[in-house]
């Protein structure tokens, strides 16, 4: 099951730039821009990855609003640029669109499935890895209280907060969770003043452990979390170095993985249209230990982690999706 991903990179890893330029690989960001820290900012170097491995260049665009969405797609079918990423589920109605003038042309959808013939979807079991962080979340704590700080208040960004809160409670049953979310347009995942507010105000409530999801926004929820002697967990990209010791762990989304694999599928003439769900079992999430974190990760804890990965990938474990029913279990 791990092939999708990790067979492509082997292959990246291998070729060099010995490979013919026969693609012209773009990327539109969603809002929060390429150095968010976060998701956005995972695909950019997915694509840096491609690009250092086989020479091929990439071009990209950083939208403002949502109306450049459709536009910036456009402009790069327009121009021949094929397979065109783009990021985040917001971009699903203008890749559809686009998608239907431009057969030819390939596009690749993250977090967001769109049905059509040149345009590829990749989605994520969040809840799997978001389980674990859970875990982790419980163990850590002192005061048997926990955080949540979502960024725009989808199904998407509760299926992160369900699989989180099914963590802390496997660990901890008696353990209480906090959860916000930011807001309910764009600007939510880039607020991190916004973040260091409802982190700080679950803090005031007991809480010694948060985690979000919530793009740029988390900066501040990982900031103050610093500030107060307590501990944030990042999300999507590998954040514990931006405060570490602060930072107990991140929940690894691997869309720079997923960028790989589709700008490779592509130039080797693999590139297919349909769905690809990513969870634990397809490496397409995780959490990450290093050398920013380790002091934080008991041997305990790292033993339960990972026992509670193998059982989720055997199936032993079954952490509920949210989007299933828009319903969270505990």
């Amino acid at each position: 099951m791990r092939g999708w991903i990790l067979g492509v990179v082997a292959a990246t890893a291998m070729g060099g730039a010995a490979w013919a330029q026969e693609v012209k690989p773009a990327i539109v960001y969603d809002l929060g821009g390429k150095f968010d820290k976060s998701f956005n900012e995972g695909v950019y170097n997915g694509a840096e990855q491609f690009k250092k491995a086989t020479g091929i260049e990439y071009r990209d665009f950083e939208i403002q609003n949502d109306a450049q969405r459709e536009q910036a797609l456009r402009r790069f079918a327009r121009d021949g640029f094929s397979p065109i990423v783009a990021v985040g589920f917001s971009q699903a109605s203008a890749v559809e669109k686009v998608a239907k003038e431009f057969p030819n042309a390939k596009f690749t959808i993250i977090d967001m499935v769109v049905d059509a013939p040149n345009v590829q979807s990749v989605v994520f079991k969040e809840h799997e890895g978001s389980f674990l962080v859970g875990l982790l979340a419980a163990k850590a704590s002192k005061t048997g209280k926990v955080g949540f700080v979502g960024g725009m208040d989808i199904p998407l960004i509760r299926k992160f907060a369900c699989g989180y809160v099914q963590g802390v409670k496997f660990a901890n049953p008696s353990a209480e969770v906090f959860q916000n979310m930011t807001g309910t347009t764009g600007a939510a995942w880039n607020d991190p003043v916004k973040g260091a507010e409802l982190a700080k105000a679950q803090i005031d409530r007991g809480a010694d452990v948060i985690y979000h999801a919530a793009g740029g926004t988390g900066i501040g929820v990982l900031r103050a979390t610093a500030d107060a002697g307590k501990l944030g967990i990042g999300v999507d990209s590998n954040q514990n170095g931006l405060h570490p010791g602060k930072v107990l762990t991140s929940m690894l989304k691997r869309v720079d993985t997923a960028t790989v694999a589709t700008f490779t599928q592509a130039k080797d003439n693999k590139w297919k249209a349909g769905v690809s769900v990513l969870g634990l079992a397809e490496g397409g999430v995780g959490w990450a230990l290093d050398d920013n974190n380790k002091a934080l990760i008991t041997a305990d804890m790292k033993a339960a982690a990972d026992k509670a990965a193998a059982d989720i990938i055997s199936g032993a474990i079954k952490v509920h999706d949210y989007m299933s029913d828009q319903k969270c279990p505990g």
